[in-house]
């Protein structure tokens, strides 16, 4: 059973993934939580702090891949992989983020960079690693940018299009589409892992 807090949290996400941030009420929220606003206010003075609370929260299963993969002795290949599997297993227990980042993004980019910036995720971390790979020739030429940007939309994009690709590419059918989704990880790892492979001469 939920205690109180985590009844607020349920319902706040429920909330502003109805009604977007700006739409949202903190009395809306308070009442889907079966509780009075005072309560609410309580717990969350705000619905700022509510909502980055909400959304720090959906980033703990990515976090620790930087420190596993990304300590003294970085593996760039070792790295891929827990970051696709804890990005897939994240959106398989929140598929609605996607969709909410794209929607928040376009009502007030401003807050969402400024909510994703204080999760301090190491970028120039990540890119030195590649480009050392690169420089070493242990992965083909890739500028850091690309890789970044292609890995995150191969996986985020089943779970935005979802309603386009079950209809058309998989016939209406939820079990083949479920199915699919299932071995994602890995078709994206090995696709990865095939492609930055070094030409060899």
């Amino acid at each position: 059973m939920m205690n109180t807090e985590e009844q607020i949290l349920a319902a706040a996400r429920k909330v502003f993934i109805n009604k977007g941030f700006d739409g949202a009420r903190m009395q809306e929220i308070a009442d889907e939580a079966g509780i009075n606003k005072a309560l609410l206010h309580y717990y969350f003075r705000t619905k700022e702090k509510l909502f980055e609370r909400i959304f720090s929260e959906s980033f703990q299963l990515i976090k620790p891949v930087f420190n596993l993969a990304l300590g003294p002795e970085p593996d760039l290949h070792q790295f891929i992989r827990q970051f696709v599997n804890a990005y897939h297993a994240l959106l398989k227990q929140m598929p609605f983020l996607p969709q909410f980042v794209l929607q928040e993004l376009n009502r007030n980019p401003g807050r969402m960079i400024g909510l994703i910036g204080k999760q301090q995720i190491p970028m120039n971390d990540i890119k030195r690693v590649i480009d050392a790979e690169v420089k070493k020739g242990n992965i083909s030429a890739v500028s850091p940018e690309n890789l970044i940007v292609n890995l995150i939309s191969l996986i985020i994009f089943p779970f935005v299009a979802r309603p386009v690709l079950q209809e058309v590419v998989f016939g209406g059918d939820d079990a083949a589409f479920d199915n699919f989704l299932n071995g994602r990880s890995e078709s994206i790892i090995q696709f990865f892992l095939l492609a930055l492979s070094p030409e060899k001469s």
